[in-house]
């Protein structure tokens, strides 16, 4: 059996990547300091299987992780712990270099003296896969996709820690011979994701019969991947991936934000109607847009292709579908995650 230390593995990725991982006959040593995107109840359906050990800690805590590669001895490090929310870096960066960097810089530096002390098969095997996002590569035009060679240009908080965590990856591999990989995906949506991002918050908002704020002009666009698809990409890189290389991991579904909001409020029109009967497009408000705000993303995943023969698998309009109804049929989950700290607003209206 495979042991891998997965760090953020109680958020929404790197959840949905250890149910995977475990279900699939993989020992997991799960990190995660279980900030506010960090929710257990994820993790429910692993309680009492002896392939999950969690952990409570910080990336950043260098001596909880010695000990967890000294008592673990992992074959691979997944690392999914990072502060996401763009918004969240807006008003407040600091927590992101913090994370994203420096913590991001000790889970390297742990890395690199376990593997320098391991020997033979073990050493050779021994992978460091980072996950990171599109947003370092900064904004498209009209035309065009990222590539692995796109130039890094990364235009809010979030990614220029995002970016400068990758080039300490980058380094730890070229400096030390760090057996490295690196994955940069496009957004995420689906199962368990924190109800302050774009999908999961105008879920609740429309079935709550609330306004639904929609920066800007709306037609900022992103190129969608179901979560799911995003867990096999990173297996296929994991497994299969060629050492000190990155690899985009994208949903071949580019859509306006706009287009995003209206499909969900019709799935929700059909599912779950107002009481008033109203449709739910006409709770749309376009509220000032947020500073930096990157007008499109779109991933060219060919690498992936070519090399490991990974495609997604569900379609824009299955997954979302699909996602609408989890979150339907999982209303105590949100209510739970939503301890009071965070109410549906949208955050990072300062410079």
């Amino acid at each position: 059996m495979s042991t891998w230390l997965v760090t953020g593995g109680a958020g929404f990725i790197g959840g949905n990547f250890v149910l995977d991982a475990v279900h699939s006959g993989v020992r997991v040593i799960n990190l995660d300091a279980l900030t506010y995107a960090g929710n257990l109840d994820t993790l429910a359906t692993l309680t009492g299987n002896p392939a999950h050990v969690f952990v409570k800690g910080d990336i950043g805590d260098r001596d909880l992780l010695a000990t967890l590669f000294a008592e673990h001895r992992p074959d691979a490090v997944i690392n999914f712990a990072a502060e996401s929310h763009v918004d969240r870096s807006i008003d407040g960066p600091a927590a992101f270099v913090q994370t994203n960097v420096v913590g991001t810089l000790g889970l390297l530096e742990c890395a690199r003296d376990y593997w320098n002390n391991l020997e033979g098969p073990s050493r050779d095997a021994f992978r460091f896969l980072h996950v990171s996002t599109d947003e370092v590569y900064g904004s498209l035009g009209d035309t065009g996709k990222f590539t692995e060679t796109t130039p890094y240009a990364p235009n809010s908080p979030y990614s220029a820690s995002k970016a400068a965590s990758d080039h300490l990856v980058r380094a730890f591999h070229h400096t030390y011979g760090l057996p490295v990989l690196t994955t940069n995906c496009s957004n995420n949506y689906g199962p368990y994701q924190f109800p302050e991002k774009l999908i999961p918050l105008i879920i609740a908002k429309a079935l709550a019969g609330e306004s639904l704020p929609v920066y800007g002009d709306g037609r900022n666009v992103r190129d969608w991947l179901y979560v799911g698809d995003h867990c096999s990409a990173i297996r296929a890189v994991l497994e299969r991936g060629r050492v000190g290389e990155v690899y985009n991991v994208g949903g071949d579904a580019e859509r306006e934000n706009i287009v995003v909001v209206k499909t969900i409020c019709a799935l929700l029109d059909q599912r779950r109607p107002l009481a008033d009967g109203r449709a739910r497009e006409s709770l749309i408000a376009y509220v000032k847009d947020r500073p930096g705000h990157d007008r499109r993303y779109a991933i060219d995943a060919s690498k992936l292709q070519r090399e490991l023969g990974w495609m997604p698998s569900m379609s824009f309009e299955q997954g979302i579908a699909r996602t609408v109804d989890w979150y339907l049929d999982r209303q105590a989950w949100v209510n739970r995650v939503l301890d009071g700290s965070y109410r549906l607003e949208r955050i990072g209206g300062v410079a």
